[in-house]
Protein backbone atom coordinates (compact mmCIF):
# COMPACT_ATOMS: atom_id res chain seq x y z
CA UNK A 1 0.00 0.00 0.00
CA UNK A 2 1.82 3.02 -1.08
CA UNK A 3 -0.97 5.58 -1.88
CA UNK A 4 -2.88 7.56 1.10
CA UNK A 5 -6.06 6.50 2.40
CA UNK A 6 -8.97 8.45 1.21
CA UNK A 7 -11.04 9.35 4.40
CA UNK A 8 -13.74 7.02 2.51
CA UNK A 9 -11.72 3.95 2.89
CA UNK A 10 -10.64 5.39 6.32
CA UNK A 11 -14.32 5.44 7.37
CA UNK A 12 -15.44 1.50 5.66
CA UNK A 13 -11.93 0.68 7.76
CA UNK A 14 -13.77 1.86 10.97
CA UNK A 15 -16.88 -0.11 10.24
CA UNK A 16 -15.63 -3.17 9.46
CA UNK A 17 -12.81 -3.12 12.15
CA UNK A 18 -15.77 -2.71 15.18
CA UNK A 19 -17.71 -5.39 13.38
CA UNK A 20 -15.14 -7.63 13.96
CA UNK A 21 -14.30 -8.50 10.45
CA UNK A 22 -10.76 -10.11 10.45
CA UNK A 23 -9.95 -9.34 7.00
CA UNK A 24 -10.24 -5.74 7.67
CA UNK A 25 -8.64 -5.85 11.37
CA UNK A 26 -5.51 -7.03 8.98
CA UNK A 27 -5.64 -4.28 6.40
CA UNK A 28 -6.10 -1.59 9.20
CA UNK A 29 -3.45 -3.35 10.90
CA UNK A 30 -1.32 -3.14 8.06
CA UNK A 31 -2.15 0.96 7.50
CA UNK A 32 -1.55 1.58 11.08
CA UNK A 33 1.95 -0.06 10.41
CA UNK A 34 3.30 0.99 6.82
CA UNK A 35 1.72 4.66 6.78
CA UNK A 36 2.13 5.74 10.26
CA UNK A 37 0.04 9.25 9.65
CA UNK A 38 -2.72 7.66 8.79
CA UNK A 39 -2.11 5.16 10.88
CA UNK A 40 -3.03 7.88 13.51
CA UNK A 41 -6.03 9.35 11.94
CA UNK A 42 -7.52 5.85 11.53
CA UNK A 43 -6.81 5.19 15.07
CA UNK A 44 -8.51 8.44 16.37
CA UNK A 45 -11.46 7.48 14.23
CA UNK A 46 -11.88 3.89 16.12
CA UNK A 47 -11.32 5.99 19.56
CA UNK A 48 -14.82 6.60 20.19
CA UNK A 49 -15.29 2.64 19.51
CA UNK A 50 -12.68 1.56 22.33
CA UNK A 51 -14.42 -0.54 24.64
CA UNK A 52 -11.49 -0.84 27.40
CA UNK A 53 -9.41 -3.99 26.00
CA UNK A 54 -6.87 -5.17 29.18
CA UNK A 55 -3.09 -4.42 27.27
CA UNK A 56 -0.78 -6.94 29.06
CA UNK A 57 2.70 -6.41 28.50
CA UNK A 58 5.06 -9.86 27.97
CA UNK A 59 8.96 -8.80 28.20
CA UNK A 60 12.10 -10.26 29.33
CA UNK A 61 15.35 -11.56 27.88
CA UNK A 62 15.92 -13.17 24.33
CA UNK A 63 15.70 -17.10 25.25
CA UNK A 64 13.07 -16.79 28.54
CA UNK A 65 10.13 -18.54 27.10
CA UNK A 66 8.20 -15.68 26.37
CA UNK A 67 6.33 -16.57 23.13
CA UNK A 68 5.75 -20.22 25.07
CA UNK A 69 4.17 -18.12 28.27
CA UNK A 70 1.92 -15.86 26.09
CA UNK A 71 0.88 -19.28 24.18
CA UNK A 72 -0.04 -20.69 27.19
CA UNK A 73 -1.46 -17.65 28.14
CA UNK A 74 -4.16 -17.68 25.08
CA UNK A 75 -5.01 -20.94 26.20
CA UNK A 76 -5.78 -20.04 29.33
CA UNK A 77 -7.66 -16.89 28.44
CA UNK A 78 -9.79 -18.53 25.95
CA UNK A 79 -10.66 -21.02 28.57
CA UNK A 80 -12.74 -18.43 30.56
CA UNK A 81 -14.21 -16.63 27.37
CA UNK A 82 -12.15 -13.87 26.83
CA UNK A 83 -11.65 -12.81 23.17
CA UNK A 84 -7.44 -12.55 22.65
CA UNK A 85 -5.52 -10.90 20.30
CA UNK A 86 -1.29 -10.82 20.59
CA UNK A 87 1.34 -8.09 18.97
CA UNK A 88 4.28 -10.03 18.75
CA UNK A 89 7.21 -7.67 18.22
CA UNK A 90 10.19 -9.86 15.69
CA UNK A 91 13.10 -8.10 14.73
CA UNK A 92 13.28 -6.31 11.41
CA UNK A 93 14.68 -8.48 8.59
CA UNK A 94 17.68 -7.18 7.16
CA UNK A 95 16.66 -7.82 3.91
CA UNK A 96 12.57 -7.10 3.69
CA UNK A 97 12.20 -4.85 6.66
CA UNK A 98 9.32 -7.16 7.57
CA UNK A 99 9.08 -9.34 10.60
CA UNK A 100 10.91 -12.43 11.01
CA UNK A 101 7.48 -14.05 12.33
CA UNK A 102 8.82 -16.34 14.44
CA UNK A 103 6.00 -15.57 16.85
CA UNK A 104 3.10 -16.44 14.88
CA UNK A 105 4.29 -19.85 13.88
CA UNK A 106 5.14 -20.75 17.42
CA UNK A 107 1.31 -20.05 18.04
CA UNK A 108 -0.21 -21.52 14.97
CA UNK A 109 -2.41 -24.46 17.11
CA UNK A 110 -4.63 -21.13 17.71
CA UNK A 111 -5.04 -20.41 14.06
CA UNK A 112 -8.41 -21.42 13.89
CA UNK A 113 -10.20 -20.27 16.58
CA UNK A 114 -11.72 -16.93 15.60
CA UNK A 115 -11.32 -16.02 19.64
CA UNK A 116 -7.49 -15.61 18.69
CA UNK A 117 -5.90 -12.86 16.76
CA UNK A 118 -2.09 -12.99 15.91
CA UNK A 119 0.21 -10.02 14.52
CA UNK A 120 3.95 -9.57 14.04
CA UNK A 121 5.22 -6.32 13.69
CA UNK A 122 8.65 -5.28 12.65
CA UNK A 123 10.57 -3.36 14.76
CA UNK A 124 11.75 -1.19 11.62
CA UNK A 125 14.31 0.63 14.01
CA UNK A 126 12.25 1.47 17.07
CA UNK A 127 13.99 1.42 20.23
CA UNK A 128 12.53 -0.22 23.28
CA UNK A 129 11.33 -3.56 22.49
CA UNK A 130 8.06 -2.25 20.74
CA UNK A 131 7.32 -1.62 17.45
CA UNK A 132 6.30 2.09 16.64
CA UNK A 133 3.36 0.94 15.58
CA UNK A 134 2.42 -1.28 18.55
CA UNK A 135 0.34 1.79 20.05
CA UNK A 136 -2.28 2.47 17.63
CA UNK A 137 -2.35 -1.35 16.43
CA UNK A 138 -3.63 -1.82 20.01
CA UNK A 139 -6.27 1.17 19.05
CA UNK A 140 -7.51 -0.97 15.98
CA UNK A 141 -7.72 -4.28 17.94
CA UNK A 142 -9.56 -3.06 21.27
CA UNK A 143 -12.03 -1.30 18.62
CA UNK A 144 -12.55 -4.63 17.25
CA UNK A 145 -13.89 -6.12 20.46
CA UNK A 146 -10.34 -8.01 22.20
CA UNK A 147 -10.85 -8.19 26.13
CA UNK A 148 -6.88 -8.85 26.37
CA UNK A 149 -4.23 -7.72 23.92
CA UNK A 150 -0.85 -9.27 24.85
CA UNK A 151 2.07 -7.21 23.91
CA UNK A 152 5.15 -9.58 23.43
CA UNK A 153 8.37 -7.31 22.61
CA UNK A 154 11.12 -8.17 20.47
CA UNK A 155 13.74 -9.40 23.50
CA UNK A 156 16.64 -6.82 23.34
CA UNK A 157 17.53 -7.09 27.02
CA UNK A 158 18.32 -3.68 28.61
CA UNK A 159 16.15 -1.56 26.35
CA UNK A 160 12.59 -2.87 26.40
CA UNK A 161 10.91 -0.90 29.31
CA UNK A 162 8.94 0.94 26.75
CA UNK A 163 6.25 -1.69 26.99
CA UNK A 164 5.65 -0.62 30.70
CA UNK A 165 4.12 2.98 28.83
CA UNK A 166 1.79 1.30 26.88
CA UNK A 167 0.59 -2.05 29.03
CA UNK A 168 -1.75 -1.90 31.68
CA UNK A 169 0.38 -4.28 33.49
CA UNK A 170 3.64 -5.52 32.62
CA UNK A 171 4.78 -9.05 33.33
CA UNK A 172 8.48 -9.46 33.01
CA UNK A 173 9.92 -13.12 32.35
CA UNK A 174 13.37 -14.38 33.86
CA UNK A 175 14.79 -17.75 33.57
CA UNK A 176 17.69 -19.17 35.48
CA UNK A 177 21.31 -19.67 34.10
CA UNK A 178 21.41 -16.28 31.84
CA UNK A 179 22.92 -13.99 34.93
CA UNK A 180 19.28 -12.38 34.87
CA UNK A 181 19.38 -11.39 38.73
CA UNK A 182 22.45 -8.93 37.41
CA UNK A 183 20.60 -8.30 34.08
CA UNK A 184 17.58 -6.92 35.69
CA UNK A 185 19.24 -4.54 37.79
CA UNK A 186 20.85 -3.38 35.13
CA UNK A 187 17.85 -3.01 32.43
CA UNK A 188 15.47 -1.18 34.70
CA UNK A 189 13.34 -4.11 34.73
CA UNK A 190 12.53 -3.51 38.70
CA UNK A 191 11.25 -0.22 38.31
CA UNK A 192 8.82 -1.57 35.14
CA UNK A 193 7.63 -5.11 36.40
CA UNK A 194 4.31 -5.54 37.78
CA UNK A 195 4.71 -9.45 37.64
CA UNK A 196 7.70 -11.38 37.80
CA UNK A 197 7.70 -14.92 36.01
CA UNK A 198 10.81 -16.84 36.73
CA UNK A 199 10.21 -19.38 34.05
CA UNK A 200 11.85 -23.28 33.12
CA UNK A 201 11.57 -23.34 37.00
CA UNK A 202 12.85 -26.74 37.02
CA UNK A 203 16.55 -25.69 35.80
CA UNK A 204 19.01 -25.23 38.61
CA UNK A 205 19.25 -21.26 39.79
CA UNK A 206 15.32 -21.15 39.91
CA UNK A 207 16.14 -20.53 43.75
CA UNK A 208 18.86 -18.46 42.82
CA UNK A 209 17.23 -16.13 40.79
CA UNK A 210 13.67 -15.57 43.17
CA UNK A 211 16.32 -14.95 46.17
CA UNK A 212 18.25 -12.38 43.96
CA UNK A 213 14.70 -10.82 43.04
CA UNK A 214 13.29 -10.81 46.69
CA UNK A 215 16.28 -8.99 47.53
CA UNK A 216 16.20 -5.91 45.02
CA UNK A 217 12.31 -5.96 45.62
CA UNK A 218 12.85 -5.69 49.41
CA UNK A 219 15.45 -2.70 48.71
CA UNK A 220 13.25 -0.56 46.31
CA UNK A 221 9.51 -1.74 47.76
CA UNK A 222 9.43 0.52 50.67
CA UNK A 223 5.78 1.73 51.09
CA UNK A 224 4.70 1.11 47.55
CA UNK A 225 1.48 0.43 47.41
CA UNK A 226 1.68 -2.35 44.75
CA UNK A 227 4.68 -5.31 45.23
CA UNK A 228 5.22 -7.21 42.17
CA UNK A 229 4.33 -11.24 42.97
CA UNK A 230 7.13 -13.57 41.86
CA UNK A 231 5.76 -16.29 40.21
CA UNK A 232 7.53 -19.50 39.42
CA UNK A 233 6.88 -21.33 35.48
CA UNK A 234 7.27 -24.21 33.38
CA UNK A 235 5.80 -22.95 30.23
CA UNK A 236 6.39 -25.86 28.20
CA UNK A 237 3.74 -27.68 30.71
CA UNK A 238 1.85 -24.71 31.15
CA UNK A 239 2.59 -24.71 34.86
CA UNK A 240 2.42 -21.43 36.54
CA UNK A 241 0.17 -20.39 33.76
CA UNK A 242 -3.20 -20.19 36.27
CA UNK A 243 -1.42 -18.58 38.90
CA UNK A 244 -0.04 -15.54 36.34
CA UNK A 245 -3.61 -15.60 35.27
CA UNK A 246 -4.75 -14.61 38.61
CA UNK A 247 -2.02 -12.39 39.02
CA UNK A 248 -3.05 -10.68 36.23
CA UNK A 249 -6.69 -10.33 37.94
CA UNK A 250 -4.99 -9.04 40.92
CA UNK A 251 -3.12 -6.58 39.48
CA UNK A 252 -6.40 -5.07 37.07
CA UNK A 253 -8.28 -4.88 41.05
CA UNK A 254 -4.94 -2.96 41.83
CA UNK A 255 -5.94 -0.20 38.99
CA UNK A 256 -8.83 0.54 40.62
CA UNK A 257 -7.50 2.40 44.00
CA UNK A 258 -6.37 5.84 43.92
CA UNK A 259 -2.29 4.50 43.38
CA UNK A 260 -3.69 2.75 40.40
CA UNK A 261 -5.41 5.47 39.13
CA UNK A 262 -2.73 7.94 39.46
CA UNK A 263 -0.68 5.51 37.02
CA UNK A 264 -3.05 5.30 34.57
CA UNK A 265 -3.45 9.43 34.26
CA UNK A 266 0.54 9.08 34.15
CA UNK A 267 0.68 6.36 31.23
CA UNK A 268 -1.80 8.61 29.68
CA UNK A 269 0.28 11.81 30.02
CA UNK A 270 3.47 9.96 27.97
CA UNK A 271 1.21 8.30 25.65
CA UNK A 272 0.28 11.66 24.54
CA UNK A 273 3.91 12.85 24.74
CA UNK A 274 5.00 9.99 21.99
CA UNK A 275 2.30 10.40 20.11
CA UNK A 276 2.89 14.20 19.84
CA UNK A 277 6.79 13.66 19.11
CA UNK A 278 5.60 11.45 16.13
CA UNK A 279 3.06 13.70 14.26
CA UNK A 280 6.02 16.78 14.89
CA UNK A 281 8.53 14.48 13.20
CA UNK A 282 6.13 13.79 10.05
CA UNK A 283 5.61 17.08 9.98
CA UNK A 284 9.22 18.34 10.30
CA UNK A 285 9.79 15.88 7.62
CA UNK A 286 7.16 17.36 5.04
CA UNK A 287 7.96 20.68 5.62
CA UNK A 288 11.54 19.90 4.92
CA UNK A 289 10.32 18.38 1.74
CA UNK A 290 13.86 18.58 -1.13
CA UNK A 291 15.65 20.21 1.60
CA UNK A 292 15.99 17.15 3.48
CA UNK A 293 17.27 15.12 0.04
CA UNK A 294 19.67 17.68 -0.21
CA UNK A 295 21.31 17.96 2.99
CA UNK A 296 21.65 14.08 3.39
CA UNK A 297 23.97 14.05 -0.17
CA UNK A 298 25.57 17.25 0.93
CA UNK A 299 26.37 14.86 4.47
CA UNK A 300 27.09 12.11 2.18
CA UNK A 301 29.37 13.96 -0.55
CA UNK A 302 31.24 16.37 1.78
CA UNK A 303 32.98 16.11 5.72
CA UNK A 304 30.17 18.04 7.14
CA UNK A 305 29.21 18.63 11.14
CA UNK A 306 25.50 16.59 10.55
CA UNK A 307 24.61 18.45 14.30
CA UNK A 308 25.42 21.84 12.03
CA UNK A 309 23.54 20.25 8.94
CA UNK A 310 20.39 19.37 11.34
CA UNK A 311 20.48 22.54 13.48
CA UNK A 312 20.30 24.20 10.00
CA UNK A 313 17.69 22.55 8.70
CA UNK A 314 15.60 23.29 12.20
CA UNK A 315 16.41 26.67 12.06
CA UNK A 316 15.10 26.33 8.48
CA UNK A 317 11.84 24.47 9.07
CA UNK A 318 11.08 27.15 12.10
CA UNK A 319 11.46 29.97 9.79
CA UNK A 320 8.74 28.60 7.23
CA UNK A 321 6.21 28.93 10.20
CA UNK A 322 7.16 32.16 11.27
CA UNK A 323 8.64 30.85 14.38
Amino acid sequence: MTAGTQPASLAALVDGVVAGDRRVIARALRVVDDLPAEGRRLASLLYPHRKGARLVGITGNPGAGKSTLVDGLIQALRARGSKVAVLAVDPSSPFSGGALLGDRIRMSRHAGDDGVYVRSLATRGALGGLSRAAFDSTRVLDAAGFDVILLETVGVGQDEVDVARLAHTTVVVLVPGLGDDIQAAKAGLLEVADVFVVNKADRDGADEVERALRQMLALASGAAAWVPPILRAVATRAEGIAELVNALDEHRRHATTDAGRERLKLQSQEIFERLLDAALVDVGRRNLGARLQVARAELADHDLDPYALVQALVDDGAGDDGC
